[in-house]
């Protein structure tokens, strides 16, 4: 089994991040002043983010009444796979919003994991929804802490 995601992070916290600026790292240009666009690893990491923000979107859409194990892995392993591209970005990013997007993540994968076999597709869901809420707060408050572009 793939690794995947653990811990939740506060949707306080995620709103403290919200209310958070972005690194001036992403604003400065080549020689060191504000440009007003983000480096490339910073574009990059907005693009991860984003990605990642839809595969939790579509794990959160997910219908309790409808949805299979197999949506519910398929949308779990996208949302793990996203994750591990932006664990891995080479963008200096703040920390707290790293770390909240992490911790999120983790308590996601802690969810997943402690489902037990037998766990039908609604159960699943019913049962992964606040963590990927989570993760959802999480993630769009990175992005709009990094200036991402909508």
């Amino acid at each position: 089994m793939r690794r995947i995601l653990s811990t939740a992070v506060s949707t306080a916290a995620a709103l403290v991040l919200a209310a958070g600026g972005a690194s001036a790292a992403f604003a400065a240009g080549p020689s060191g002043e504000p440009s007003g666009q983000p480096s490339a690893a910073a574009a990059q990491l907005c693009t991860d983010l984003t990605k990642l923000n839809s595969d939790t979107a579509a794990l959160n859409a997910l219908n309790p009444s409808t949805a299979t194990k197999d949506q519910v892995k398929t949308a779990y392993d996208a949302v793990q796979s996203d994750w591990e591209t932006v664990a891995k970005s080479t963008a200096t990013w703040e920390a707290a919003q790293k770390d909240a997007v992490k911790s999120a993540a983790d308590g996601l994968k802690k969810s997943y994991q402690a489902l037990p076999g037998d766990t039908t597709g609604g159960d699943a869901v019913k049962k992964l929804k606040p963590q990927a809420q989570t993760l959802d707060a999480a993630v769009k408050a990175a992005r709009t802490g990094l200036s991402c572009p909508s």
